[in-house]
């Protein structure tokens, strides 16, 4: 039972002209083989074998693999093993990202439920992996309502097994499910891509828990769909279009409850500063340098993205972070023009700051909410714009004052590089993004060329 014998024999070609390596071992006389893609994999597998053979383990003659290795083979569910996954993920990830885990694992654990008596309705089950399984404190530390609890039991026995994912077929289905919403329309773009590289890690995590010898998901040919890139020029409002709409915003809820008075400052930072709304949210008085004349600056290292009680460790509905996909010790200087520095002093002689110095809060002076913002300008936009271009999607989402914004700079001529700064993007982004939002360009290089021909006429 325990006679083994492990070593790499040797590399052969497939048929798609790459390598693969092969790791042999003989048990009890018989001989075993796995293959996989890279020596990597194959070292690792045999690694694994070596131990159990020195920790004394004793090899099926069957299946050649030892106990630890045969066990994980044929026990793991998919629910329990993305019970696993978030449990690892959870502490290290953003809000926002866990939101993102899980939304993924809940879409692919039902796409891998089997027909079982008794199944829920799917708006339960989807609620109670939302809500209950996928967040922690887990649901085994937590009382759960009867109906989740019996929902989730159902959920664990109809689970199927993690290694049916090994299987090209049903891997390619959980992809395609993917592509569908719950009421049976497509899903857009970013959201697919989206869970298919939460899939992907978690099946990368499964590789190191020896669960696959190789990422199953990432060998099916599957066409992912395409994520329109670049910034719609439509959206980017012109400079007397920007002033109209904020002007529009300081009318919205009355003189008396300032509802939307108090919001203009918030605005006007994204279109001025080319600030994102969560970075907005976030200034205090402190991070501001406001000069009687000329130009200011503002010290960005903070954000208050809206996400949701459920996925911060506070329990609050606003994050507290630092700037987006940077260090959280990384701070951004960006100068404000003049006309930013009256609307931000104005701002602060009339409403002064919340109580730990947040410039911009609600009537309560809690964190501003995204709804909230969004809702006053979506009451703004009637009031700025004619008919015509309210229907269109002009300055549809307060974001796109950000869009504006640095549009405008490149078209003005503003270097890529210092326009990328200001924004906290690189320019490789920065240019592919506004690639359709620089406009009067091709008259600049024409010029030029025009002038440099007639140097040799």
């Amino acid at each position: 039972m325990r006679s083994l014998d492990v070593r790499i024999w040797g590399v052969r070609k497939r048929n798609t002209k790459k390598s693969s390596y092969d790791v042999r071992w003989t048990v009890a006389g018989a001989v075993f083989s796995d293959q996989f893609r890279t020596k990597g994999l194959a070292d690792h597998y045999r690694s694994k074998l070596l131990r159990a053979a020195h920790a004394g383990e004793e090899f099926d003659t069957e299946t050649g693999l030892p106990d630890s290795m045969a066990e994980k083979a044929t026990t793991l569910t998919w629910y329990a093993f993305a019970q696993k996954y978030l449990a690892m993920k959870w502490p290290h990830a953003a809000p926002n990202t866990r939101n993102g885990i899980n939304e993924a694992l809940t879409a692919v654990t039902m796409a891998l439920l089997d027909e079982r008596p008794g199944r829920p309705s799917e708006e339960l089950i989807r609620r109670a992996l939302r809500s209950w399984a996928f967040v922690l404190p887990g649901p085994d530390e937590r009382e759960l309502p009867p109906e989740i609890a019996n929902t989730l039991h159902w959920v664990a026995k109809a689970s199927r097994p993690l290694s049916d994912l090994g299987d090209v077929v049903v891997g390619r289905a959980v992809l395609d499910a993917l592509k569908v919403k719950l009421d049976g329309t497509a899903a857009a773009a970013e959201t697919v891509r989206r869970k298919r590289r939460t899939l992907v890690n978690a099946m990368h995590y499964a590789v190191d828990l020896g669960e696959f010898k190789e990422n199953p998901i990432t060998g099916i040919r599957w066409k992912k769909p395409k994520v329109a890139g670049e910034v719609d020029p439509r959206v980017v409002a012109n400079p007397e279009q920007a002033r109209s709409l904020l002007t529009a915003v300081s009318y919205v809820g009355g003189y008396g409850r300032a509802r939307g008075r108090r919001l203009v400052g918030l605005f006007a930072c994204m279109y001025y500063g080319a600030l994102r709304p969560a970075e907005a949210i976030g200034l205090t008085n402190a991070d501001l340098k406001l000069p009687d004349a000329g130009w200011g600056t503002v010290l960005l290292h903070r954000t208050r993205p809206s996400v949701g009680k459920q996925w911060t460790d506070t329990g609050e509905t606003h994050d507290d972070r630092g700037l987006k996909n940077r260090p959280v010790e990384e701070v951004r200087l960006v100068p404000i023009p003049p006309q930013l520095v009256a609307m931000l002093r104005q701002h602060l002689d009339t409403f002064g700051t919340a109580d730990d110095g947040r410039l911009f809060a609600s009537e309560r002076g809690g964190v501003v909410a995204s709804s909230t913002y969004y809702r006053v300008w979506q009451e703004a936009r009637p009031l700025a714009l004619p008919p015509a271009a309210v229907a269109s999607p002009l300055a549809a989402r307060p974001y796109d004052l950000r869009h504006s914004a640095l549009s405008t700079w490149l078209n003005a001529g503003v270097d890529p590089t210092e326009v990328a700064q200001r924004a906290g993007n690189s320019v490789e982004v920065l240019l592919s993004r506004y690639a359709k939002c620089i406009d009067g360009r091709q008259e600049i290089v024409n010029r030029k060329i025009e002038e440099l021909l007639r140097e040799y006429e």
